[in-house]
């Protein structure tokens, strides 16, 4: 009866050993499924200046776009859950929010089908023309980074941030502004203007 008893304790402990095993390793490999990546450039036939790369987390609805080109660097988070994405000019240290426009911004699950599919590829220059935006800088530094989201306000943290409101059609005003942009592959071409941009 004893020999039983330590047999049926051994498996037992055996038993808790692996759920607890098995517990940590859906742990760790949960966040690195929910991540999708893409990235492309870095040559002539790519149509794009530099590198860039995009990242999709269906676990915090976010995606991250990084364009890798020397002084002309940015990096762009698309926050789904808090509506706001923010664009980080490495160049001009500083930091632009805007609201997302959702009937123009593919959603985040039509981000993460082109990445798997490999649909990205294929919309070079040969490819549909990007949707555009534009935007008017507001001057006005923005003050309380923790009402953009979690994700927007690490990345703006310590450096000036402002927000930026949607300009409908083309206008000649903003036109003779200074605009900088942030081309997203061949899906986006967004356009930030305003003196802000200047420095």
């Amino acid at each position: 009866m004893p020999a039983f008893s330590s047999v049926h304790c051994f498996g037992e402990a055996k038993m808790k050993l692996t759920i607890v095993f098995a517990g940590l390793l859906g742990v760790f490999l949960t966040p690195a499924l929910a991540f999708t990546d893409f990235s492309i450039g870095g040559n002539s036939n790519s149509g794009i200046s530099g590198q860039q790369s995009l990242s999709v987390n269906n676990e915090h609805n976010v995606a991250n776009v990084d364009n890798n080109n020397g002084w002309d660097s940015w990096n762009s988070i698309w926050d789904y859950r808090a509506n706001f994405a923010a664009t980080r000019f490495f160049g001009k240290k500083k930091c632009i929010v805007h609201r997302m426009n959702k009937e123009v911004m593919p959603s985040l699950q039509t981000l993460d089908a082109l990445v798997k599919e490999k649909k990205l590829q294929g919309n070079g220059p040969g490819g549909p023309p990007p949707k555009g935006l534009m935007y008017s800088i507001n001057p006005k530094e923005v003050d309380d980074l923790s009402e953009l989201g979690k994700p927007i306000a690490s990345m703006c943290r310590g450096i000036p941030t402002y927000m930026a409101e949607e300009i409908e059609g083309a206008s000649l005003f903003f036109a003779s502004e200074s605009c900088v942009s942030a081309d997203v592959l061949w899906i986006l071409n967004i356009s930030f203007c305003g003196k802000t941009v200047e420095s």
